[in-house]
């Protein structure tokens, strides 16, 4: 089944509070805003003043990055809970989760970690996305993760495992381009032989973000997902080959690090809204 984005299909950014002045002083062009809901699982305070005033006039994206979803542990109740109070609050046109764990036996790892894709680890990943969603009463996307190695025991492609879950549980994916970018150049696999067999009629919605090229300790190429530059020509053709076979989605442009002023961010993110407006006027469809 289809998923049903409640986003506009156009591009929105990641709110950062430095912006906030620059972005309250005029009408911003842009389909929706995000925020990473650990960042406002206060009870109030300056970061809950500004989203409650940019809620008013914008359609809001909730994006977790501590959920641990895929950590074969149970999932932290109370901060499904914290969770489930920020949704409420706010009513966002939408919620999404890695793909990726982050805490063990009490630990919290400042990282999104890659998981065995095993009939067990698939088990249990649909036993948490169903737990989420029965908690917070509304459907949720998963993004694809932006991964560095891979385990020996994985026996299910990623697309296919991502597949999977959506089917069984319902819920929708978030398809991050430039992760796809990331993981395939960092395993020696193709982006687009990647996204011919991801399930696009179950995105919700689509990240880009910029990334740099490095190596790694043994000399070998090592691509770092790092949110810290402008999203690169090759991350937008591939995003042009999706939208020409989906359609337009909504789209966010991520910089969360080295962030640049806000006149800059909306260019960056004005240029992916060029993409999708060829996209609407080339009458591509979705291939739902």
């Amino acid at each position: 089944m289809p998923y049903p984005s409640k986003l506009p299909a156009s591009v929105g950014v990641g709110i950062k509070p430095e912006h906030f002045e620059a972005i309250a002083a005029a009408h911003q062009p842009l389909g929706f805003f995000e925020v990473h809901a650990e960042n406002y699982m206060g009870a109030g305070g300056l970061p809950h003043a500004q989203l409650r005033a940019l809620r008013a006039d914008y359609a809001l994206s909730v994006h977790g990055v501590g959920l641990s979803i895929g950590s074969i542990a149970p999932l932290d109740r109370a901060h499904l809970s914290r969770l489930k109070q920020l949704c409420d609050r706010y009513q966002p046109q939408s919620f999404s989760e890695h793909l990726a764990w982050s805490t063990h036996d009490g630990v919290f790892f400042n990282d999104l970690l890659p998981l065995p894709y095993t009939e067990t680890t698939l088990a249990n990943v649909i036993a948490h996305v169903d737990e989420v969603q029965t908690a917070l009463g509304r459907r949720m996307l998963l993004e694809n993760p932006a991964t560095y190695v891979r385990f020996a025991e994985s026996s299910i492609p990623e697309t296919a495992f991502l597949n999977e879950i959506a089917r069984a549980t319902g819920c929708g994916l978030l398809l991050d381009i430039n992760n796809v970018f990331v993981s395939t150049r960092n395993h020696g696999a193709h982006a687009r032989a990647y996204l011919a067999e991801f399930p696009l009629d179950r995105v919700g919605e689509i990240h880009l973000a910029g990334h740099f090229e490095t190596v790694d300790d043994a000399g070998a190429p090592l691509c770092i997902d790092a949110h810290g530059s402008p999203v690169i020509e090759d991350v937008f053709a591939l995003f042009d080959s999706v939208i020409r076979r989906a359609g337009p989605l909504p789209t966010l442009i991520e910089w969360d690090n080295d962030v640049p002023d806000w006149p800059t961010l909306r260019d960056e993110a004005l240029a992916a809204q060029m993409h999708l407006d060829r996209a609407a006027a080339s009458g591509t469809q979705s291939t739902a």
